[in-house]
């Protein structure tokens, strides 16, 4: 509704112009016709009559000017056509998109992801999400370590995050999506780097690449545990915490690292990839949301992603 400061001719404070007056002043102002009107707003004429008079009445101005052959629009007419019809448009937007936002098709959405799952899942997911949510807006972090994904779902700036399991936060729910195995990443030049595959015990003298020591990355422990089952424990020469960084620290020299199998999806000159034999030991990925009050676009979303990413 608009607020209206001017008084009627009675004197007395205007009230506030309501929608239904708004209508039916533009179904008469368009129609230049009080009988046409009423058909069109399915209304009988005297009452479509009384709306408009007692709007006139709470603008105090004339609206028409009314004739036996026509009716024609006042100075105070042309000026609130042009304002109620796009009053009345911004309505039926808002009307539109609550409806949306309540089937969970309009909003805003922010899904973080872990460094692997940014180059193997963004671009597809991105694009699936788009075509099934035409009306929300993605708002994709690529490069999250853990830690910082499960801060952004606890304040609210992250709907749903793509991370590294475990996670002990009871206001979070995990569904695992994928399993995979670690990989070796080794600078073209070393001396492993033609085999078709390597033991992990081949890499026991060699320096490290690695994931963060705090905040303590998943990778790094599932990394260390790795390489205490073989007896040594990694050399760090670097920590990285992105791993597009990561793989081009390996592949300027710098050490040698283990990764997720899917960033092997991900090409930068000087590394190459080499699997790692007689290793069943795999790390998990995992869709987090917060358990409380999920909204409906979250929900919509929380589902395409597991039917999309699942393969546990």
């Amino acid at each position: 509704m608009i607020a209206s400061a001017s008084e009627s001719d009675s004197g007395q404070e205007a009230g506030p112009i309501e929608l239904r007056q708004l209508r039916a002043f533009v179904a008469v102002a368009e129609e230049r016709h009080f009988g046409r009107a009423a058909e069109r707003l399915h209304i009988a004429q005297p009452p479509l009559s009384q709306t408009i008079r007692r709007l006139e009445a709470e603008l105090g101005a004339p609206l028409l000017y009314r004739t036996t052959r026509r009716v024609d629009l006042a100075p105070a007419g042309e000026v609130l056509l042009a304002r109620a019809k796009a009053i009345l448009a911004a309505v039926e937007r808002a009307e539109d998109d609550a409806r949306r936002a309540a089937r969970g098709e309009y909003g805003r959405l922010s899904i973080g992801f872990t460094g692997s799952a940014t180059y193997s899942l963004l671009p597809s997911l991105a694009t699936t999400l788009r075509a099934h949510l035409p009306g929300v807006e993605l708002e994709l972090h690529g490069e999250m370590l853990t830690p910082a994904q499960v801060a952004g779902l606890l304040d609210g700036t992250l709907h749903l995050a793509l991370l590294r399991p475990p996670v002990d936060e009871p206001e979070l729910n995990l569904a695992t999506i994928r399993r995979e195995s670690l990989v070796a990443v080794l600078p073209r030049a070393h001396r492993l780097a033609a085999a078709d595959s390597i033991a992990l015990e081949e890499l026991a003298g060699e320096r490290f690449v690695t994931y963060p020591s705090y905040p303590r990355s998943v990778l790094r422990q599932a990394v260390e545990s790795m390489c205490a089952a073989h007896g040594f424990r990694p050399r760090s020469a670097l920590e990285a915490a992105e791993t597009a960084t990561l793989v081009s620290f390996v592949a300027a020299g710098y050490g040698v690292s283990l990764v997720p199998e899917s960033v092997t999806q991900m090409t930068v000159a000087g590394a190459v990839y080499r699997p790692l034999r007689d290793e069943d030991h795999q790390v998990e990925l995992a869709v987090a949301w917060r358990g409380d009050g999920t909204t409906p676009l979250v929900a919509r979303a929380l589902h395409i992603v597991r039917r999309e990413l699942t393969t546990v």
